[in-house]
């Protein structure tokens, strides 16, 4: 019995702050601190020393840390087991995010450290401790990135438990909770393609590849100036062959030097060549149907 008190008296007080239901509270600004209740349950509002400009506190920055031990081992609460991440992965859920305030400011987490009400952080039943959260208000698409270090919240209906301040910036603090989405961040892992910057640049497509032609526009073999070339592609406007071949070119260096546009039968074909051999225009066939997707067409003059 002395071992279980000391696992929950040094994982945040676990019986009294987070097994609870918290009402809707009406407040008349939360950025505007009062060292009374102010109409807050179980008086959990904001503490006298509130910042005054709780919006202004930047998110958490997500940041390589070592994982708490201590917070990985399964444990129990309200006769319900919990088993916690042991590494940082991958987690995506959505449930209903409540939060707590003054009753708790200033008293130990899970992970040992002091809960700060005005720190951007959170409380999780299984998320490792400490790790990092873009948690979303569904309703409003709003979001904040919190540190999770504590245990909670031990309701089935909860997902998680905000600081006072995420909570107010996401604007939960008035309705008492909200549904939300929670979404694990992993430091130094790209972000996903939806959260991708649009200022990003994305790769140069690759060539598109030509409209096939028809077998009375294709050249006929010829045989005065020997060599083979391999056809990529005809178009009957010469800008659009260059514009082809420059982006062949670019696209695809070890073929450049080999790349021309000709001009028959009043269309300007785009190829490469010449090959001194069979075997080596075979190959570099092979290497362009790979790499663009087209089949060269085999030219022996």
């Amino acid at each position: 019995m002395a071992a279980c008190f000391l696992l929950l008296s040094g994982c945040g007080t676990f019986g009294g702050r987070r097994d609870s239901t918290r009402p809707p509270v009406t407040p008349s600004s939360p950025a505007t601190p009062s060292s009374k209740g102010g109409g807050y349950y179980l008086d959990d509002g904001p503490g006298a020393n509130a910042p005054a400009n709780l919006d202004a506190i930047p998110d958490a920055v997500p940041r390589v840390e070592p994982l708490h031990r201590g917070a990985m081992r399964p444990y129990t609460v309200m006769g319900r087991n919990y088993t916690p991440m042991t590494a940082l992965a991958p987690y995506r859920a959505r449930g209903v995010a409540s939060w707590y305030g003054r009753r708790y400011h200033g008293k130990q987490t899970s992970s040992g450290e002091i809960y700060d009400m005005y720190a951007m952080s959170a409380a999780h039943t299984t998320l490792p401790i400490p790790s990092y959260a873009r948690v979303t208000h569904v309703a409003t698409g709003k979001s904040v990135v919190v540190r999770v270090n504590d245990r909670g919240p031990f309701i089935d209906s909860r997902l998680i438990d905000l600081s006072y301040t995420a909570a107010h910036k996401l604007g939960v603090i008035a309705g008492g909770s909200a549904m939300v989405e929670v979404e694990a961040i992993l430091p130094g892992a790209a972000p996903p393609a939806s959260s991708v910057p649009a200022a990003v640049t994305a790769p140069a497509p690759a060539p598109p590849a030509p409209p096939p032609e028809s077998a009375d526009r294709q050249i006929p073999v010829a045989t005065d100036s020997g060599g083979i070339y391999l056809q990529l592609a005809a178009f009957s406007a010469r800008d659009n062959a260059e514009a082809y071949a420059g982006r062949l070119r670019a696209d695809q260096a070890w073929l450049a030097p080999q790349l021309q546009v000709y001009v028959r039968d009043g269309l300007f074909r785009v190829q490469a060549g010449p090959f001194g051999n069979p075997d080596e225009a075979r190959q570099a066939a092979d290497r362009i149907s790979q790499s663009l997707g087209i089949k060269p067409l085999v030219l022996v003059r």
